[in-house]
């Protein structure tokens, strides 16, 4: 019987790419398992994940969580150079180390990778979940995400504390953790003594990977071609996706399955995991019934 997945541990994994960066990751589960690739949002990292995969892991899949490029502990561009279409060829990368075709489950910056991958090159994924992210945005929100993670990017952080009081009047309907720790694993203290976010700022210089009107109707020709069972899940308070971006996006993927997850904002994940993981291994779960011999 496959543990509670309360219970399970991850493995320290490596994807190198074909550029020459390495990409740190964390899997849960068995290898032999059908496969699951996590892709973070801008400006987080693996541990964003981390209930989500050991939730996915317990239901008999093989969960592994990247931290992208730039981000946490994976390695930096040289020059600084993010582009939706490097991180879609990561992804590639280490789809290409599955054993079978992977799922992916993409939360905003990382579902548009998904999405672009995906849409715009050889098909190469068992099936798509969109965590709160379609090819038509709400500018504002989009805005609102830019300015917070621009805002302490150089100047960093004295104390862990006030990265703390940073993200609680950025997320107000969050309730504060009862530990730092958390916390800890999205900044880097640097020679200065300062904690600052784990990710390279020169991401924020690329104006590719903000979900423009150009992105947009690129994101909408990616979203037409795909061929394979799509979820989209939304944030019921997210400032990013609304109602009628959602109504926008199954209008272009007949036959993709939605939730709108109550009580979340853009971060579903982060808000409300249990549910969002509920729904998340209820949809996988039921793809892997209707391919049984």
């Amino acid at each position: 019987m496959t543990p509670p997945h309360t219970t399970l541990r991850h493995a320290e994994r490596h994807f190198p790419t074909d550029d020459g960066i390495v990409l740190a990751a964390h899997a849960w589960g068995r290898p032999e398992d059908p496969p699951v690739i996590l892709l973070h949002g801008g400006g987080q990292t693996r541990h964003a994940w981390k209930n989500t995969a050991r939730m996915l892991a317990g239901q008999g899949f093989h969960a592994i969580a990247p931290d992208l490029r730039g981000h946490g502990d994976s390695g930096w561009s040289p020059g600084g150079v993010y582009t939706l279409d490097r991180f879609a060829a990561d992804l590639r990368c280490i789809a290409a180390t599955c054993r079978q075709a992977p799922a992916v489950i993409g939360a905003s910056i990382g579902g548009v990778t998904a999405l672009l991958a995906e849409g715009e090159g050889p098909a190469f994924l068992a099936a798509l979940v969109l965590v709160d992210v379609t090819p038509t945005v709400q500018h504002s929100g989009v805005e609102k995400i830019l300015s917070f993670m621009g805002a302490r990017a150089v100047e960093g952080f004295a104390r862990i504390e006030e990265a703390a009081a940073a993200i609680a009047a950025y997320l107000p309907h969050r309730p504060r953790p009862d530990s730092l720790a958390g916390l800890a694993k999205n900044l880097r203290l640097h020679p200065d003594g300062r904690y600052r976010w784990h990710w390279d700022p020169a991401i924020l210089d690329f104006s590719d990977t903000e979900l423009t009107p150009a992105l947009g109707a690129r994101l909408t020709a990616a979203a037409g071609r795909l061929r394979l069972p799509v979820m989209l899940v939304r944030g019921g308070g997210s400032e990013l996706v609304s109602e009628a971006d959602a109504e926008h996006f199954l209008a272009l993927v007949p036959g993709a399955r939605y939730a709108n997850i109550a009580d979340a904002g853009h971060m579903v994940a982060g808000d409300v995991n249990d549910r969002f993981g509920d729904a998340v291994i209820d949809f996988l779960r039921g793809l892997s019934r209707a391919t049984a011999p």
